[in-house]
């Protein structure tokens, strides 16, 4: 199992604007009509990885708990779906049916969208203040396949609080760690 870090975009970057399609209603979905009112949660995953799989859960729940208190939640896909067809948006779709997103899973064809966040791996999580301003990027937690640490939601869940009740964040944000982005051949 390949390991990527995070990049870790610089903390104060606005949030790139997007508009991808939605396999789940076959409808594009905007940046702006996702993001919550307190903050927005863009998370990249793919449907094979099994950094991703570890903690799909943890990532549902979490969306569950803070959506209810103004966080919006936005998955993005961009893998190449030609040389990875397990990523395809048809089986993104059958995805987030099966693991409950109450969030859009959206298909970065393209893989523009993932470039414009300088996002590296899967799962690669990105916290937006109200304002679309980046103040967390990184793990969920400290938890990875076969390491014993049970997954928590831990990082995330604690910058998304630090929001909530108006707390700073935390300097110590620590990358995230999963499969990298399968990027397309260059033509």
């Amino acid at each position: 199992m390949a390991r990527t870090s995070s990049n870790m975009l610089q903390l104060g970057t606005s949030a790139p604007f997007f508009s991808l399609l939605n396999p789940l209603t076959n409808k594009h979905v905007t940046l702006t009509e996702a993001a919550g009112e307190r903050g927005t949660v863009i998370m990249f995953l793919c449907n094979h990885c099994p950094f991703v799989k570890h903690v799909n859960d943890e990532i549902v729940r979490i969306a569950n708990d803070y959506r209810v208190l103004g966080f919006g939640f936005i998955a993005i896909s961009s893998n190449d779906v030609e040389n990875y067809p397990e990523d395809s948006p048809w089986l993104m779709r059958d995805n987030a049916r099966k693991y409950n997103y109450s969030f859009p899973y959206l298909y970065d064809e393209s893989q523009q969208v993932a470039k414009d966040y300088d996002a590296a791996c899967t799962p690669d999580f990105y916290l937006f203040d109200a304002e679309l301003k980046l103040i967390y990027r990184g793990q969920l937690d400290d938890s990875r396949p076969g390491n014993g640490i049970p997954v928590n939601g831990r990082d995330l869940r604690e910058a998304l609080d630090n929001v909530f009740n108006n707390r700073k964040q935390n300097e110590l944000q620590k990358p995230s760690l999963g499969c990298g982005i399968k990027w397309k051949p260059e033509n």
